[in-house]
């Protein structure tokens, strides 16, 4: 037996359909991202040169609301449970080519459906004690700037007294 059904799938969905694009593509974008958290997920995203990024990137923060105001989960708790693009319709065009003949383009379309789920407690856990040991939490961030700009401005009252000195030593040289 294969897993769970779609429609089985623990978590939040978000759909597009009948986006531009064919399923093929969008595939190659969401095996990078599934099985990611939400920022990593973001990341990958941001940084790919393909236009179905972006696309997938509206239906990921899509799926990010819809668990934020449906089921109440704080984003960064989430990751991609599960990602899939199917074929939409085909729309068939025509083009004139030589000798009176007409050539057919298909301009095809795609479903993308993302789930994302929030982390088990055992692993929130974990990705909470490793960002902390890294230095991650927005606590040390908003530390480590504040002593940030506390240096750059006891260096700026350095580099401004230094200031002061020169010039009251350039001013009694000339007098």
């Amino acid at each position: 037996m294969s897993g769970p059904k779609t429609n089985e799938r623990p978590g939040t969905r978000a759909q597009g359909r009948y986006l531009k694009g064919s399923a093929s593509k969008a595939r190659r974008q969401l095996n990078l991202i599934r099985n990611e958290s939400i920022a990593d997920a973001r990341t990958i995203l941001q940084f790919s040169d393909t236009g179905v990024s972006e696309v997938i990137a509206k239906i990921l923060e899509s799926a990010i609301a819809n668990a934020g105001h449906n089921d109440g989960i704080a984003e960064d708790e989430l990751y991609v449970a599960a990602c899939y693009a199917d074929e939409g319709a085909t729309m068939k065009r025509f083009r004139p080519r030589a000798r009176g003949r007409a050539s057919r383009i298909n301009k095809r379309t795609s479903h993308i459906t993302i789930i994302v789920a929030r982390y088990g407690n055992d692993e929130l856990d974990t990705r909470r004690q490793k960002a902390e040991s890294l230095g991650n939490t927005s606590a040390a961030q908003a530390e480590a700037r504040r002593r940030r700009v506390q240096q750059s401005q006891g260096a700026d009252d350095d580099h401004a007294e230094d200031v002061a000195e020169e010039t009251t030593a350039t001013t009694e040289e000339e007098e």
